[in-house]
C-alpha cells in the first residue's frame, strides 16, 4: 500500500494546473471585497464567504462544460512574434481572421473576460443579487488566471522544457506556503478602468512577458540545488504527497524578486477595480435593498450539482 501511496504521489507535481490553485483564488476574491468603496461594501461584505469560496467555481465546471478550459488562458506564443498587433481585441473580428475552434484551441481569456464583464455589469443594471454575486465570484477567477504568466504560454506547465509541475510550483505550492506568512495585501482602493478590453489585454501581456523568466529562473535553481532536497513528502489531507521543499519554494520566490506577490497584488485589485467598473457602468445602483434576499431552492440545487460533478472527477486539486 505505501508503494501505491508514494507511486502516487510523485505524479502529483507533473500534473498541469489551469488557476492559481483554490488557495489563492479564494484569497484574491477575499481581499479584494476590502478595496471596495462603502456603497459595494453594503452587498459584497455579508457575502464575502461566498465570493471567496465561489472563486473556484469556473475550476469546478471544467469537470462537467467541455467548453470551459479555454476560458483560462492564451497561448499568445502560438501567434508568433508579433501577436500583438496581430490579434484582434474584439472577438468578432478574432473570429473572422482565424476562427473559433482556432481561437479555443489555443485559449480565449481577453475575450472571455469581456463578455463576464457585460454580464456582470447587466446584473447590476437589473439589481440581479443572485447573477451579481456569481458573476463576481466567477470574473474574479478569470481574472486572476489573466495574472499567471503560463496562462500566457503553450509551455504552460513546462512540458517542453522538461519542467513539469512548474505551474502548480508557481502558483499554488508558493502562495500557500508564503502568501499569509510573508505578504502584504494592503493595497489601496479600487479604481475605474475606462477601457476593460485594452485592460485585459495588458494584463496578458504583463504575463506573456513574465514567462520566460518563470522558466528560466526555475532551471537555473534545480542545477544547483541539492537534488535530494528539492522535494519533500507532505501530508495533505491524510494522503503523502510528494511536494516542492519549503527551502527550494523560498529560494524560487527570493529569485524571482517577489514576482508572485506582485502579481497577486495585481489580480486583488484588477478583481475589485472590474467589480467596480461594473457597477459604475450599470449606473451605480443602490445595493442595499439587495442586502436581504437570498438564494432561492433552484439556485442551491444549482450549485450543489455543480459541485457533485467536480467531487465526481478526478480528485487532485489542481488536475
Amino acid at each position: 500500500m505505501r508503494k501505491i501511496i508514494v507511486w502516487i504521489a510523485m505524479l502529483l507535481p507533473a500534473q498541469d494546473c489551469y488557476c492559481w490553485g483554490f488557495y489563492a483564488h479564494q484569497k484574491i476574491n477575499y481581499f479584494a471585497v476590502f478595496l471596495l468603496p462603502p456603497e459595494m461594501l453594503v452587498l459584497y461584505k455579508p457575502n464575502i464567504d461566498f465570493l471567496e469560496v465561489h472563486a473556484t467555481d469556473p475550476d469546478k465546471r471544467r469537470y462537467a462544460v467541455k467548453e470551459e478550459a479555454p476560458r483560462h488562458y492564451l497561448d499568445i506564443d502560438h501567434y508568433g512574434d508579433h501577436a500583438w498587433d496581430s490579434l484582434p481585441h474584439k472577438w468578432e473580428d478574432a473570429v473572422a481572421k482565424y476562427s473559433a475552434d482556432s481561437l479555443n484551441a489555443h485559449g480565449i481569456v481577453p475575450w472571455w473576460l469581456q463578455v463576464m464583464m457585460n454580464r456582470l455589469t447587466k446584473a447590476f443594471r437589473e439589481k440581479d443579487r443572485t447573477r451579481i454575486l456569481r458573476y463576481s465570484a466567477e470574473i474574479g477567477h478569470y481574472i486572476a488566471d489573466a495574472h499567471v504568466p503560463l496562462h500566457a504560454s503553450s509551455n504552460h506547465n513546462g512540458q517542453f522544457t522538461g519542467q513539469k509541475g512548474i505551474h502548480g510550483f508557481w502558483e499554488s505550492r508558493i502562495p500557500e506556503l508564503l502568501a499569509m506568512r510573508d505578504w502584504d495585501f494592503f493595497i489601496g482602493h479600487a479604481q475605474y478602468i475606462p477601457n476593460t478590453s485594452r485592460f485585459f489585454w495588458d494584463r496578458i501581456k504583463e504575463s506573456a512577458l513574465a514567462s520566460d523568466t518563470v522558466l528560466k529562473y526555475e532551471k537555473a535553481l534545480t542545477n544547483h540545488f541539492p537534488a535530494d532536497q528539492k522535494y519533500a513528502y507532505e501530508d495533505r489531507n491524510g494522503i503523502t504527497i510528494r511536494q516542492y521543499s519549503t527551502a527550494f519554494s523560498v529560494k524560487y520566490d527570493k529569485l524571482l524578486n517577489g514576482m508572485i506577490e506582485r502579481r497577486m497584488r495585481q489580480s486583488i485589485l484588477s478583481v475589485a477595480s472590474c467589480w467596480y467598473t461594473a457597477w459604475v457602468n450599470a449606473g451605480q445602483p443602490d445595493l442595499k435593498e439587495l442586502v436581504d434576499k437570498k438564494f432561492t431552492a433552484e439556485e442551491l440545487e444549482e450549485m450543489e450539482k455543480m459541485e457533485l460533478v467536480w467531487k465526481s472527477g478526478p480528485q487532485v486539486e489542481h488536475n
